[in-house]
């Protein structure tokens, strides 16, 4: 697969899941995770299509299925910052 987006789409996708995630790790509200869970939806909606098929690897739902959540936000941050 030849690289289709830049290191700001790398930078940019890293630095908005790390924080969300940290917020998300450490929150008790339902409702506040539930808002991380929208915004990342809605971040993916508008990211490189390449990048996110990297990251997804051929997983359906990849950060958007409710169950497998923190552990593929866990997932896209490492493999984010490995290409930094």
């Amino acid at each position: 697969m030849g690289v289709n987006f830049s290191k700001d789409s790398i930078e940019s996708a890293y630095c908005f899941f790390h924080q969300k995630l940290r917020v998300y790790e450490f929150s008790h509200r339902h409702t506040q995770r539930d808002n991380i869970e929208y915004a990342i939806s809605q971040y993916v909606d508008g990211m490189t299509p390449a990048l996110y098929q990297l990251l997804a690897n051929g997983t359906p739902h990849y950060l958007l299925d409710h169950t497998a959540f923190e552990q593929d936000m866990h997932h896209a941050i490492e493999l984010l910052d490995g290409m930094m």
